[in-house]
């Protein structure tokens, strides 16, 4: 069953700041994980995590209605952002990676040449990527969720993935379907600030 735009908007919205066990603050990950693991720590102002704001649903989506900026010690890696229900321990709600954008469709329907189908996806060869599955639907045998992998042989409507840039691509041993989603890990030598200008949540 897929939800009406108006029914979505009603989800989204009971996941908002005004709900006790809503999206109420946002965290920093060096790494991926399901469960809120990797989340920084330390420093000097110390990092802590960030109240969240957020504007109206809208269509099948839900964004953050202001810009948050975190403390980050020397040393870190910034790859995701979290969502929690507390400023501190809580419930953890979701990852999502940093400056990841609009998740593209992909699909593999063809596993001979290791080949995404991604009509205009826009990426560009040595980007960085994580792909999602489709609920109900299995991702390609050989791509993993959280993984970051790097954009090569990139088209116009389609590319290939490589565990590292410009190596080989990933062999893709049966077919499915995703997302791709841009992800930029940023790291931090000395102690700096990060911001997070935008968070969407969306359903399809």
């Amino acid at each position: 069953m897929r939800f009406s735009d108006q029914a979505v908007r009603v989800k989204l919205d009971a996941l908002d700041e005004s709900q006790a066990e809503g999206c109420t603050h946002a965290s920093l990950h060096s790494a991926y994980s399901s469960t809120g693991a990797n989340e920084l720590s330390g420093g000097s102002p110390a990092y802590a995590r960030k109240a969240l704001t957020w504007a109206a649903a809208s269509g099948r989506s839900k964004a953050t209605s202001a810009s948050v900026a975190f403390d980050v010690p020397a040393g870190s890696t910034v790859a995701w952002i979290g969502l929690w229900d507390a400023v501190t321990a809580g419930d953890f709600k979701a990852m999502v990676p940093n400056g990841g954008g609009i998740p593209e469709a992909f699909t593999v329907p063809d596993i001979s040449n290791d080949t995404l189908e991604a009509p205009g996806h826009g990426f560009s060869n040595t980007n960085q990527v994580v792909v999602w599955a489709v609920p109900g639907v299995a991702l390609p045998a050989g791509l993993s969720e959280g993984t970051i992998y790097y954009v090569i042989s990139a088209t116009t409507d389609d590319l290939q993935l490589s565990a590292t840039s410009g190596g080989a691509a990933i062999n893709i041993t049966a077919v499915g379907s995703g997302f791709l989603m841009r992800i930029i890990a940023e790291v931090y030598v000395g102690q700096g600030t990060h911001t997070v200008s935008s968070i969407t949540m969306t359903e399809d």
